[in-house]
């Protein structure tokens, strides 16, 4: 089956630098202090583009009991995301 490009989520991502470097950050599993110490970005921020990209199904929780040190990481409908975002550059 040919896979379909969502140009939504495309779009969606696309329009913030903060989501764009947040998905492209979630390579492997991590918490939003890691992230945000790697790709420079304030906490707040990553927090929200962290929010906003599970709520689309681009990126998933994988501790969402705990209260701090959340660990995060990348679904295959963000990796599929992230190609055509790449491609677009």
């Amino acid at each position: 089956m040919k896979k379909v490009t969502k140009w939504d989520l495309v779009s969606f991502v696309l329009a913030s630098s903060y989501r764009k470097n947040v998905l492209s950050a979630l390579s492997t599993p991590k918490t939003p202090s890691s992230i945000s110490k790697e790709i420079n970005i304030n906490k707040t921020h990553v927090s929200r583009a962290l929010s906003e990209l599970e709520d689309k199904g681009l990126i998933k929780c994988l501790t969402p009991q705990a209260k701090k040190g959340k660990i995060y990481t990348i679904q295959e409908l963000g990796k599929e995301t992230l190609t055509e975002v790449n491609k677009l550059k």
